[in-house]
C-alpha cells in the first residue's frame, strides 16, 4: 500500500524525478511524458464521472471509475521499465484490454450509424468524454514514442489498453448523446464561402 506523509520533497528542484525503480531521470524524459499524459487522462476521465452522475448515467459513471483504477495501473506499468525475465510487478494484462473491447461492443450496439465525423458537442457528458478521448490519444502517442525508443523496456499491452480506451470513450460520448441521436456532425466545408463574421457583420 502506498503511504504519503509529505507532499513536497525538494528532490525534483533540479529538474529530475524518480522512476518506480528509484532511478533518476529528467522530468521531460519520454517515459515521464508518457505516464504524465496518462495521469492527465485520468483527471479528464474523472470529469466524465462527475458529469455522468449529474446526468443520471450511473452505468457510464461506474465504468469510468473502474477505468480510473486501470489508468493508475497503466501509469504504474510505464514508470517501471520492463526487465527481461521479471516476475511480479504491476503490468497491464490482456484481460484488461479485453474488458474494454467487451464494453465497446456492448455500448456500440444501440448507437445510430454514423453518416459523418462527430464534433465534440451535445451533452456536457459527451463533451467531457471527447476531451478525455483526445488526452488518451496523446498518452497513446507518447507511449508509442517510448516503445520506439525503449522497445524491450516498455509494455506493448499498455499501448493496446490506451488504444482501446480511446475507442471506448468515443462510443460512450455518442451514448451520452441519446445513443448518437444528439451528436453534432461535421459539415465539411460548410463555412468556406461565408463572408460574414461571427457576429453577422
Amino acid at each position: 500500500m502506498v503511504k504519503l506523509n509529505k507532499i513536497y520533497t525538494r528532490t525534483g528542484d533540479d529538474g529530475a524525478t524518480g522512476l518506480g525503480t528509484g532511478d533518476r531521470v529528467p522530468k521531460d524524459h519520454p517515459r515521464v511524458s508518457a505516464y504524465g499524459a496518462v495521469d492527465e487522462a485520468n483527471a479528464a476521465v474523472g470529469l466524465g464521472v462527475l458529469e455522468a452522475e449529474r446526468e443520471g448515467e450511473p452505468a457510464i459513471g461506474e465504468l469510468l471509475r473502474s477505468i480510473q483504477h486501470d489508468l493508475f495501473d497503466v501509469g504504474a506499468d510505464l514508470c517501471v521499465p520492463v526487465v527481461a525475465g521479471e516476475s511480479g510487478g504491476l503490468r497491464i494484462t490482456p484481460a484488461q484490454v479485453s474488458r474494454l473491447e467487451s464494453a465497446i461492443d456492448t455500448h456500440n450496439e444501440s448507437l445510430e450509424p454514423l453518416t459523418s465525423f462527430v464534433l465534440p458537442g451535445g451533452s456536457a457528458l459527451s463533451v467531457a468524454l471527447h476531451l478525455a478521448r483526445t488526452i488518451v490519444r496523446r498518452a497513446e502517442r507518447l507511449t508509442v514514442t517510448l516503445r520506439t525508443l525503449e522497445p524491450e523496456a516498455t509494455s506493448a499491452e499498455a499501448v493496446r489498453y490506451l488504444n482501446r480506451l480511446s475507442d471506448l470513450l468515443f462510443v460512450l460520448a455518442r451514448r451520452a448523446n441519446d445513443d448518437g441521436r444528439g451528436d453534432v456532425l461535421w459539415l465539411p466545408g460548410a463555412h468556406r464561402g461565408a463572408s460574414e463574421g461571427p457576429d453577422g457583420a
